[in-house]
């Protein structure tokens, strides 16, 4: 449990989330990624060279990540500081503040910074030599799709691994689109009012088109309008399945950060100083083998236990929802309303860029509970190779 690890109120940005080869797909993810943070910076008037530390949470490559977090800081304006690369697939927000966390908690740093940037359009190819192949044929990967595909431990796809939790748990194809319609209909809300809750937090992304031109993105690209109608006309993907296009997740481009920091300084950062948000917990597990959407709950356990809590004590929580059978359990396994979670919307709706989705949750999950007058906030999520992290926050 921490004690002296803070986020600053308001310390914090989610981009808007663009469809899989939509307005981002031929962008330096790193790149965008630390203008959009150099601009974020300045909006807010605090001073890039306060960072003592970067974490670059990235998973899916680009061109230059060699050089990466120390890279980064320099294009944001913090060339002071170095940094280091985070990758842990879908949890690699939760886990990037864990880290951030865990040095300000031990003294190692004042001022840290969480920057997760990913683009999961227009993904690398990695080629490897391969002397001894039949007429030297080369080892590729596709960095998206191959491991979508198949997770090298099992040899399943993850779609296979959320049917397996629905068979094993009985979930319907009527429970999977019910609650795949009421996520739609949460994210309504945050469209609410000229989208006043994502204006919260949500920065725009300044997208070239030319050497003269630059596009403002302000809003998610790619959300699909949706009905009970219309889900019901869809197919399952796997014959005996519950899950159709409609209820699971799509790619998605995109960028967040956040500060990570002591008490002292989150007070003078704060947006509002009565609204601290302090880093709790963290827990992670690792489910059976091809089973990916069991783990979330047994993380939000373990970060429950780490904290002291129960989940009753939770005031908002917000779950990675690849497919929607992640809901559903872990509302079974928690003894919890599945359509009192994930207000606002999901990854299910948005997207998912991978490295910056847990962050736009935990960014959301923070704004709710402020709204809420403060308390515990919770976000959770899976991971690739059957695990997954929690995070837990105190606001206010």
């Amino acid at each position: 449990m921490f004690k002296n690890a803070y986020i600053p109120y308001g310390g914090y940005y989610s981009s808007p989330f663009c469809k899989w080869m939509g307005s981002l797909a031929n962008i330096n993810s790193i790149e965008l990624g630390a203008a959009t943070s150099k601009r974020w910076f300045a909006s807010r008037g605090i001073d890039p060279s306060i960072i003592d530390y970067l974490y670059l949470g990235v998973s899916v490559g680009q061109k230059s990540i060699f050089y990466g977090a120390p890279w980064a800081a320099a294009m944001m304006g913090a060339a002071q500081a170095p940094g280091q690369n985070i990758t842990q697939a879908c949890a690699t927000a939760t886990t990037s503040i864990f880290n951030a966390a865990l040095a300000v908690e031990s003294g190692a740093f004042d001022t840290t910074y969480c920057m997760l940037a990913d683009r999961t359009s227009n993904g690398p190819h990695t080629i490897w030599p391969n002397p001894t192949g039949p007429g030297g044929e080369v080892i590729a990967e596709n960095w998206n799709m191959d491991n979508i595909a198949a997770d090298p431990s099992t040899g399943k796809d993850m779609l296979t691994t959320a049917e397996n939790v629905a068979r094993e748990h009985g979930f319907t194809r009527e429970q999977a689109d019910e609650l795949t319609l009421r996520r739609y209909q949460q994210y309504a809300e945050a469209l609410a009012e000229d989208r006043a809750f994502q204006k919260r937090y949500m920065f725009p992304l300044e997208v070239p088109v030319s050497r003269r031109e630059v596009r403002l993105v302000e809003a998610d690209e790619g959300v699909t309008p949706t009905t009970a109608e219309g889900l019901g006309k869809l197919r399952t993907v796997q014959p005996e399945g519950i899950h159709t296009f409609g209820s699971q997740t799509h790619p998605a481009d995109g960028n967040a950060g956040l500060i990570v920091t002591t008490r002292e300084r989150a007070a003078e950062l704060s947006a509002d100083p009565r609204m601290p948000v302090q880093v709790v917990a963290y827990g992670h597990a690792r489910t059976k083998l091809a089973h990916m959407p069991m783990a979330p709950a047994s993380s939000v356990q373990r970060a429950l236990d780490q904290a002291g809590l129960t989940i009753d004590q939770i005031k908002t929580i917000k779950n990675h929802s690849p497919f929607i059978v992640n809901d559903l359990h872990l509302a079974k396994t928690l003894d919890i309303d599945a359509g009192t979670f994930n207000n606002y919307g999901t990854s299910l709706v948005f997207g998912h860029p991978q490295g910056p989705t847990l962050a736009r949750l935990l960014i959301e999950a923070i704004e709710e509970t402020a709204l809420k007058g403060g308390g515990y906030a919770l976000v959770t999520g899976c991971a690739a190779g059957d695990s997954a992290a929690a995070l837990i926050v105190k606001v206010g």
